[in-house]
């Protein structure tokens, strides 16, 4: 555990903009731990998910777990990376709960990659075969129409992150 105060860092970017690979690097920090929506979903639910509907079903019922256990794990002075998509106002609206609820410091990762990063990244993510689940670009583009990047008045420290290449 660090001697500092926790931290909640929250991800906002589209898919394959670099999401998990940042959250991979803030989670080296001492007292920090990375919890993965795609490495759970991908555990609990791939036999059932097929569909954007199918996500949003599995992941409103893991956010009803992962919220308490976030908050405990903020509660014992260990800073958490959460690794859900904090995409919409929805999405954040769940995540501003848990930083209200924690009292905690937080910082909101936003990643501005074009969309033809995050195309030529998918596809070679896909080609490896290593992530949970293979985003096709048809699904790329529908979770993309839904994109919002988070405004001011949603309350949440934001710091930027612009992807290039």
């Amino acid at each position: 555990m660090s001697k500092d105060a926790p931290i909640l860092h929250l991800l906002c970017g589209k898919i394959a903009s670099g999401k998990s690979t940042l959250a991979s690097e803030l989670a080296r920090a001492p007292g920090t731990v990375l919890i993965s929506e795609d490495a759970w979903l991908g555990t609990l639910f791939a036999e059932h998910m097929s569909t954007g509907a199918d996500y949003l079903h599995y992941s409103t019922r893991l956010q009803k777990i992962i919220a308490p256990h976030v908050s405990a794990l903020l509660d014992a002075g260990v800073s958490v990376i959460l690794d859900f998509a904090a995409n919409t106002v929805a999405q954040r609206g769940w995540m501003r709960q848990i930083v209200q609820r924690a009292g905690v410091a937080h910082q909101m990762h936003v990643l501005d990659a074009p969309d033809e990063v995050c195309l030529q990244r998918l596809r070679a993510r896909n080609a490896e075969g290593a992530h949970a689940f293979a985003a096709t670009e048809a699904q790329f583009h529908q979770f993309t129409k839904h994109f919002i990047l988070p405004t001011e008045d949603e309350g949440f420290k934001v710091v930027r992150h612009s992807v290039r290449s």
